[in-house]
């Protein structure tokens, strides 16, 4: 199954090294998009006239801009946005949601199963969501999956199921009737007993667990697991629960937002699983670092291969002295490009355990710290992907190990 390009010629051409979208089989990944004609900043048609400032809505004026180039995209590739699968969509300011809901309904009248994080920041100054977006094939429509766990406010599934494969939408510790339930918060009355993070934690993946057993699988069949933090000062914690739900850990992917839709909830955990028809395998990487966390460097599920999202990091001192600038010699080199071309070689040699290579990648995410950082880490892009994969771009408040700049979290199709 190996990765098919798709050209997109009626939206704009972006400045940066990506392709519009890949098609794995039946399913198409799309790059993140956001209201941009990468000529002009905000395209025109995305700005409020300031000769009319209190016409219209910004945040209704992009996502349309982006949903109808997203809509081209999927055109291109034979399928439609009736046919996603599964939404991420990273706002600048999460008081835009609402604005942005209503715009969603418009294009999603049976809405995907959505995952929606607050980002520091997108790569377009001015532009405020960026969205991504998986769809299947018309031959391979999904199936929509409900359980008996907590029905959001929100225009979402909750999951749906696609030939061996489940996407679910990210959760959180939330009844959507009072925000935060009794069971997921420290009773006041007795303040230092129990853990914030480890009530929401469990209650989340407890809701999950409903999830897959109503698509007809389960926890152990996680194939990738990206997990958001509104403060990364929780993940010890937060692995601790992890812990009891996961003997064998999926790959995964752990990085600090902004803030998530419902308040004072502290994490939001999106997940993808295989069903037991599916062939699944746990890929052993023996000479890249091993982490200190509970996750699996990658997971091949039938013809796709989903790794964790790796950082800079050896494990034992940090960052390392190789993806670092020596600091005797500090105007040679630069730390985002070590540390790119560093988590780009450890990446590589996963996918090979594995059977594939980075030349088979149908999408990518990339977590910045700094966005002032992008145009270097493009250079080292390049250089890896000569024919560069769908790629989403967003701020992080941080990374789990300090002095690390970029985590990179990739999908590779085995041809």
């Amino acid at each position: 199954m190996p990765r098919i390009d798709i050209a997109v010629p009626g939206i704009p051409t972006p400045i940066a090294s990506y392709t519009p979208a890949a098609r794995a089989g039946n399913l198409v990944f799309a790059a993140g998009q956001l209201a941009s004609d990468f000529k002009h900043g905000v395209a025109a048609e995305a700005r409020i006239d300031p000769a009319f400032p209190f016409y219209g809505s910004a945040i209704k004026k992009q996502s349309r801009y982006v949903l109808e180039n997203l809509a081209r995209t999927f055109k291109a590739a034979g399928t439609s946005l009736a046919h996603v699968v599964k939404a991420q969509v990273f706002h600048t300011d999460l008081a835009n949601f609402n604005g942005f809901d209503e715009v969603w309904k418009e294009f999603f009248p049976p809405p995907p199963p959505r995952t929606t994080i607050g980002t520091t920041g997108l790569l377009i100054p001015g532009t405020l969501v960026e969205i991504d977006l998986v769809a299947t094939m018309p031959p391979a429509a999904g199936r929509v999956v409900q359980s008996e766990g907590p029905r959001p406010l929100a225009s979402y599934s909750e999951a749906v199921v696609v030939g061996d494969l489940v996407f679910a939408a990210g959760q959180l510790a939330s009844d959507f009737k009072i925000g935060v339930p009794r069971e997921a918060r420290v009773d006041p009355a007795f303040p230092y007993y129990g853990s914030s993070i480890k009530r929401q934690a469990r209650y989340v993946l407890e809701n999950l667990a409903k999830t897959f057993r109503a698509a007809g699988t389960s926890l152990d069949r996680v194939v990738k697991a990206q997990v958001f933090l509104t403060d990364l000062n929780n993940f010890f914690a937060f692995d601790e629960v992890w812990r009891e739900f996961f003997s064998t850990p999926p790959p995964r992917t752990t990085i600090g937002t902004t803030g998530l839709l419902v308040t004072d909830t502290l994490v939001e955990i999106d997940l993808i699983a295989a069903l037991p028809s599916a062939r699944l395998e746990r890929i052993a990487v023996p000479d890249i670092p091993r982490p200190l966390a509970h996750y699996t460097p990658a997971t091949r599920a039938g013809d796709l291969v989903f790794a964790g999202g790796q950082i800079a990091s050896d494990y034992k001192t940090g960052v390392p002295a190789e993806a670092r600038v020596d600091p005797a010699f500090p105007f040679y080199g630069s730390d985002v490009k070590r540390q790119t071309r560093c988590v780009l070689e450890n990446l590589a040699k996963t996918f090979k355990a594995a059977g594939t290579s980075l030349g088979q990648v149908v999408k990518a995410q990339v977590f910045h710290t700094d966005l002032a950082n992008f145009v270097e880490f493009d250079e080292v892009w390049r250089e890896f992907f000569p024919t560069p994969p769908p790629r989403t771009t967003v701020g992080t408040t941080g990374l789990l190990v300090p002095g690390t700049l970029v985590e990179i979290d990739l999908i590779a199709a085995v041809p």
